[in-house]
């Protein structure tokens, strides 16, 4: 079992160096993830994606190495917006410290013998004042120089973006970098953006979850699409300025074409690359498009399938199948697919009485705790009432508990369809339910 465990591991990462080769992944680094003791860690991380052969990109935050810098100087500074407000004095030492952390991060990069670039890519304007308050150095995203930024990672480097704008004749702006982050991986048309930041996933420890969400064993929320990000943020109206930026940024970005954007927590380490080649991930991840779903079984999914079932009938949960019954039919069966691969199925089978028996439900016990289980019942409940059954079945020995939060009711044998009262073992002894009208 345990050899299995690790085999299915191996072909999971496998299919996602598959998947991911070429892809170009943006990478948010808050100031204090950069100044913590997994630092060195995380940027090893990044050296092995790009070694795997992923198009890398880093911004690094620098609101701590900044705030250091202007207090040495004695310059004073507030926050508006998310943005930092100073006078024209301090620009020439944001740019300095703004730098500064951009080079450490293309330091350790050379130690793990990957090439990085410093660079001018962001043409940006004033804030301005808005509603009468002026926003002094602060600056606003105009353009991003993306021929030139793709020029540099069609050489093999990683660039890297300071959070330092300029305008048209050579003015330095002070921008925010998670929403340089965002702009870049929308303008690069980025596959994946990450931000990595201390305490940066969603989990019930903090916030309050809703209901219908699905939490891992570490009990963070695994995935949220675009309404359920609302859903939450509506649930937690007190979030604190950081959450709710990362949050409304992971947004913008994925409503203006970036695919996933991942929240990730600095203090995990590794969790980059757990979100990356694994189904889980680590963290909270931002999507737009259908992250898992429910298909019907294919041919070349019987060996998957037959390996989920395979703890359930070993438990006596599930009678065993071969590889020949499912081929034969197979077009009863559905899976759930999550990245590629499989990691639930169900089946519906019709009776000439027009019952219909669901059957053969087992979820990889990595997965239970998603909900997905409920969710194959449901599909196939609609299913059958698609197909005109005027009666819905399950058969069980161990899970008539799961069954009644389902909404089925215990019935007896005598009311099956003979055609599978015939093959019913009084040695299994299983009890049937069914669903209530």
């Amino acid at each position: 079992m345990l050899a299995n465990k690790k085999a299915e591991s191996v072909r999971g990462v496998i299919r996602y160096l598959q998947k991911f080769k070429n892809a170009l992944v943006v990478i948010y680094l808050d100031d204090k993830t950069i100044e913590s003791p997994l630092y060195s860690s995380h940027i090893r991380d990044i050296a092995l994606l790009h070694e795997a052969g992923l198009q890398v990109v880093i911004i690094p935050g620098a609101r701590s190495r900044i705030d250091e810098v202007l207090s040495s100087a004695n310059i004073k500074w507030t926050y508006k917006e998310n943005s930092r407000v100073t006078d024209s004095n301090a620009m020439p030492l944001i740019k300095m410290a703004a730098f500064d952390v951009s080079n450490t991060i293309m330091t350790s990069l050379a130690a793990n013998r990957i090439t990085a670039v410093i660079g001018n890519w962001v043409r940006s304007r004033a804030k301005g004042v808005i509603n009468g308050f002026d926003f002094g150095t602060a600056g606003e995203i105009d353009k991003l120089e993306v021929d030139a930024i793709k020029t540099v990672l069609n050489h093999g480097f990683i660039p890297i973006f300071p959070c330092i704008g300029w305008n048209s004749i050579g003015h330095p702006y002070n921008i925010s970098s998670m929403l340089l982050a965002q702009q870049v991986a929308i303008n690069l048309k980025a596959d994946k953006l990450f931000y990595v930041s201390q305490d940066g996933s969603i989990d019930s420890k903090r916030y309050k979850i809703p209901q219908s969400f699905a939490l891992s064993e570490k009990g963070n929320v695994p995935a949220m699409n675009l309404d359920e990000v609302d859903e939450f943020i509506a649930e937690n109206p007190d979030l604190e300025e950081l959450t709710l930026g990362l949050l409304n940024s992971s947004k913008q970005a994925c409503s203006s074409g970036v695919t996933r954007v991942h929240l990730l927590d600095g203090k995990d380490d590794g969790s980059m690359l757990c979100e990356i080649f694994s189904e889980l991930g680590s963290g909270t991840m931002i999507y737009t498009s259908n992250y898992g779903k429910i298909r019907p079984m294919l041919q070349t999914d019987i060996p998957a399938v037959l390996a989920i079932m395979s703890p359930f009938v070993k438990s006596g949960k599930l009678l065993p199948r071969t590889e020949q019954q499912l081929a034969l039919s197979f077009n009863d069966y559905v899976v759930y697919e999550l990245d590629g691969g499989v990691h639930a199925c169900a089946a519906l089978h019709m009776y000439d009485d027009k019952q219909a028996e669901i059957a053969a439900v087992a979820v990889d016990e990595n997965f239970e705790h998603m909900g997905i289980g409920p969710k194959l019942i449901e599909n196939l409940i609609a299913k059958a009432e698609k197909e005109n059954a005027k009666s819905i079945f399950i058969m069980t020995t161990q899970a008539s508990d799961w069954f009644e939060k389902l909404g089925f009711v215990e019935d007896k044998i005598e009311s099956l369809p003979e055609k599978r009262r015939i093959i019913w073992s009084s040695s299994r002894n299983s009890k049937v339910f069914r669903l209530k009208k």
